[in-house]
């Protein structure tokens, strides 16, 4: 018996329209839409470097509120990036918010936080 999981196979967001979310994260990574004609509600996002992303659309979906905390986010995701202004006009274009802008609140910070068509924050970290 292994003593440590194996890999990390995928990370599943919550969402009301799964196929939605998925086409946004495979555009904004490089990536492509992956469905399974048996579970419509479960789609994921391959071919970018890193683990793959699942989409999963739930009844009654409410995004977290973000810095709130009366639906608080249960995670987020941080993706490197080489130019942050450039990476924030193309998320913006594929419709993402922005959430703060941090790296200009605060000198030492190198990320800005946005939220993603179905509301989970996720952060551009320049790298």
């Amino acid at each position: 018996m292994s003593e440590v999981i194996r890999k990390l196979q995928a990370i599943a967001l919550d969402c009301a329209d799964a196929v939605r979310l998925a086409e946004f994260y495979a555009e904004l990574l490089g990536g492509r839409v992956v469905t399974d004609s048996e579970d419509p509600d479960w789609v994921e996002v391959h071919g970018f470097e890193g683990t793959p992303l699942a989409c999963q659309r739930v009844d009654g979906y409410r995004p977290p509120e973000w810095p709130g905390q009366h639906f608080p986010q249960q995670l987020h995701l941080d993706f490197d990036v080489d130019d942050l202004d450039g990476e924030e006009k193309r998320a913006l274009a594929l419709g993402a918010t922005v959430l703060e802008r941090t790296d200009q609140l605060r000198p030492e910070a190198n990320w800005r936080v946005y939220a993603d068509p179905a509301g989970h924050p996720f952060c551009l970290c320049l790298h």
